[in-house]
């Protein structure tokens, strides 16, 4: 049976599991040199031209997520820990959830991040489709909900959906903040939920935009520049640090 059909199936049993400790915002201290694997799902944003081989020098990709490999990979080395990109452009959460089983649960990483969205919007806004963002949060919160019962003591990273008023973005703002809106606060939700560390990208690309043009930041309305990565990877090592020790 696919996995989406199965996590649908068992998503009231599932919500209703036993959580580990570290769930309710108990600290993850440093490990003992054991092997600490740390995955980043998502879109393009994520996958950032990322190899699709095992060389070492693509791949992570040219985003956020190489950033944050980089910098602790460089500053603990004893601490054994491993980075994996798995981010696919285009992918939306349905697409997420069709490729979880092998490119997520079966990896058995310590941490899940997660970042999707914003292909969600996109297509609503062309197709007129959930306009509410109902199915993307029943859809995300059954991909959880197995995530947690097939890795009960990974801890969940969720970013948040964002957008700067630059191109067809801009030239669309209203549809696209109100959509784009109503994403962020089912990810806020779910990270509740979930006992997730929520990273809201928004405020942190707002509060940039009083230093330098959103264009700086944001090509294109949705995918950061270089400056832009570098914000994401910041504020993702800020909240995720809180709670896990071997990324501090």
């Amino acid at each position: 049976m696919p996995l989406t059909r199965r996590l649908f199936l068992h998503q009231a049993t599932l919500a209703t599991a036993a959580l580990p400790r570290h769930f309710f915002g108990h600290d993850v201290p440093p490990g003992d040199g054991q092997l600490f694997t740390v995955l980043f799902q998502g879109d393009s944003i994520t996958d950032g031209n990322r190899g699709r081989t095992d060389d070492p020098n693509h791949i992570m990709g040219h985003g956020y997520a190489f950033s944050i490999a980089s910098r602790l990979g460089a500053d603990h080395p004893e601490r054994n820990l491993k980075f994996i990109n798995k981010g696919i452009s285009g992918n939306t959460i349905t697409d997420l959830a069709a490729r979880w089983e092998a490119e997520a649960l079966a990896l058995k990483p310590d941490v899940v991040s997660i970042l999707i969205g914003v292909n969600d919007v996109l297509f609503s806004l062309r197709d007129q489709q959930d306009p509410e963002g109902r199915n993307f949060g029943e859809h995300y919160s059954t991909l959880l909900a197995a995530t947690r019962q097939a890795l009960p003591n990974a801890v969940l990273v969720l970013g948040e959906p964002f957008i700067l008023p630059v191109g067809p973005v801009k030239e669309n703002l209203s549809a696209w903040q109100s959509a784009v809106g109503k994403r962020q606060t089912v990810v806020r939700t779910l990270a509740a939920r979930y006992h997730a560390v929520f990273v809201g990208y928004q405020q942190v690309f707002q509060d940039a935009c009083k230093k330098a043009p959103a264009d700086y930041w944001i090509w294109d309305g949705i995918h950061p520049t270089v400056p832009g990565h570098e914000l994401m990877a910041r504020e993702w090592l800020r909240q995720v640090s809180k709670r896990v020790g071997q990324l501090r």
